[in-house]
């Protein structure tokens, strides 16, 4: 039966699984915004679509690096939840 308690779980496993899936591509993206910015300010180079490519070489790479765990963390989560549905439908 679902119950408040189990809701509630659910919905914290569901938030704390999408922040550990994004994170990493947030941080990095962020890291290299800011790095770029500072070479811009640096060098007074006004383009704003200068770090558009960067932030797009980083998001793949973290992507190619990180893509297995992330999968193996959705996959974690997809288990848990169908694993879950047998004790929703029991009176």
């Amino acid at each position: 039966m679902m119950t408040e308690d189990f809701v509630i779980q659910l919905g914290q496993d569901t938030m704390k699984t999408t922040v550990m899936l994004a994170a990493p591509i947030l941080v990095t993206t962020l890291v290299v915004g800011l790095l770029v910015s500072i070479f811009q300010a640096l060098t007074q180079i006004n383009e704003a679509t200068l770090t558009f490519i960067p932030k797009m070489i980083v998001v793949v790479v973290v992507i190619a690096l990180a893509g297995p765990w992330m999968l193996d963390l959705m996959k974690g989560f997809t288990v848990k939840l169908f694993e879950s549905v047998p004790a929703l439908v029991r009176d």
